[in-house]
């Protein structure tokens, strides 16, 4: 049985709603401040602040708007993991300077940065664990003396000595 030819109206056109599709976003080589900072889960002041010490870098679009290339991403996250470590943001951009700005850092730059921080980690550990082992010592006495605990700071000699003369 053949259907009657005017039962189907079709045609070849593609009509495209532009109004609805203006909506979706392509993916971009460059990310907005905002993107950028809900992407790394810094805040927008945040990132300001690292580009103000020169730990990541932006441009500048026509409507001087800051763009950040998707290799910073990387970059906040190596910043914030070095943070973690307890490193210094002085130690962190000596770091970063070694990185290359053209590309993502790989999984070798990666291991490069991380092998050199080992040692200033390991460091940091063995000093928290001295003095968490002289904290819970001084906790211990509960005297918490300025001229006998190994808290207070060592080197005030001059501290000392007016402590000497004034308390005791």
């Amino acid at each position: 049985m053949a259907l009657p030819e005017k039962a189907f109206n079709t045609s070849t056109m593609v009509e495209v709603n532009r109004s609805k599709s203006s909506n979706i976003k392509l993916p971009s080589d460059e990310l907005s401040v905002g993107e950028t900072a809900r992407r790394s889960g810094i805040s927008i002041s945040t990132l300001h602040f690292y580009e103000r010490e020169g730990l990541v870098t932006a441009r500048r679009n026509k409507g001087n708007q800051r763009r950040y290339a998707r290799a910073m991403l990387r970059r906040i996250a190596i910043i914030r993991i070095a943070q973690k470590a307890g490193l210094t943001l002085a130690e962190i951009k000596d770091a970063l300077a070694s990185l290359p700005q053209d590309r993502v850092p790989s999984v070798r730059d990666w291991r490069r940065l991380s092998s050199a921080w080992r040692s200033a980690i390991e460091i940091q550990l063995h000093n928290l664990t001295i003095l968490r082992d002289q904290f819970e010592s001084c906790i211990g006495c509960g005297c918490l003396s300025l001229t006998d605990c190994p808290l207070r700071n060592p080197n005030d000699v001059k501290g000392i000595s007016l402590l000497s003369k004034d308390v005791l």
